[in-house]
């Protein structure tokens, strides 16, 4: 790798969490000593700000999170940027969801997360065993997880600062169909969707992604204009490895994804694959 990268970004889903959403030790210590080398280390996921820290293991530490696919961004308690979804967009696409009966969860800063209990049965439905062959082990846990801890059922919207929605579906086909109601959406509505499964959707503020988030970072932290390098392993990735100096897909990353970056890593999620890429490929070079 010819490119020196001052700030590293990393996803979590399939990137430093393995598929039972753990991060691994080896992986927190590779971070640890990034920094203590120079190097600026980021998250940059999907997930909101709430479901990280029961994810990390003690003592995990980065120089700042991008979270809700760069519907904000956090260093330590300080809030460098947030967006929101308006309320007329959360009503429009929760009306759209109850029509199609979709999953979702509606994500507050701050909150709980949120769905209208006239649509508990089918929510719930989407969610009944056995397991769905082609979905992916973590994101059944989390939606399990989702289910039984997470989830607020109320009869209004409660309150009016949304960080994202989230959409599930059991077959490819079912979330394929509900994309292509969102796109229809999107000539009323100005908004930003993407997957980051073949089972899944969000919602987010127009023109906002990671690689948003990855700019107001950078800017923040005085690094505009600094090599960059991003891992990553599913569609949500793909602002931000467009935007990043250098771009890195995941062993365990679909094909497709493959095909558009600079390097894949060795080893899968489940093998260290990011530490074992941090350390061999990223350390080595020391700023």
């Amino acid at each position: 790798m010819s490119v020196k990268p001052k700030a590293v970004f990393l996803d979590m889903d399939g990137t430093i969490l393995n598929h039972h959403n753990k991060v691994s030790i080896h992986t927190k210590e590779i971070i640890d000593e990034l920094r203590s080398e120079g190097f600026y280390v980021f998250i940059a996921t999907g997930r909101s700000a709430t479901e990280l820290a029961e994810m990390l293991p003690e003592g995990f530490a980065v120089d700042g999170i991008i979270t809700a696919n760069g519907m904000s961004g956090y260093i330590g308690e300080e809030t460098v940027f947030e967006h929101s979804l308006s309320l007329e967009l959360v009503e429009a696409v929760i009306e759209k969801a109850r029509e199609h009966r979709i999953y979702y969860e509606l994500f507050p800063y701050g909150e709980s997360r949120i769905v209208l209990q006239q649509d508990r049965d089918f929510v719930e439905a989407a969610i009944r065993e056995p397991k769905p062959d082609s979905v992916q082990i973590n994101e059944w846990i989390s939606r399990q997880k989702s289910l039984a801890e997470e989830i607020e059922w109320t009869e209004t919207i409660v309150g009016s600062h949304f960080s994202k929605f989230y959409f599930f579906a059991r077959t490819k086909e079912e979330i394929e169909n509900w994309k292509a109601v969102l796109a229809e959406l999107q000539q009323e509505m100005d908004f930003t969707m993407t997957p980051s499964s073949p089972h899944n959707a969000e919602v987010m503020v127009a023109n906002v992604s990671k690689a948003s988030g990855i700019e107001q970072m950078l800017e923040r932290f005085g690094l505009t204009g600094c090599d960059t390098l991003a891992v990553g392993d599913s569609d949500n990735d793909l602002k931000m490895f467009e935007f990043v100096t250098r771009s890195v897909a995941m062993k365990n990353a679909p094909d497709h994804i493959k095909a558009v970056v600079d390097e894949v890593t060795e080893f899968t999620c489940d093998e260290d694959g990011v530490y074992h890429y941090l350390k061999n490929h990223v350390l080595a070079l020391k700023v």
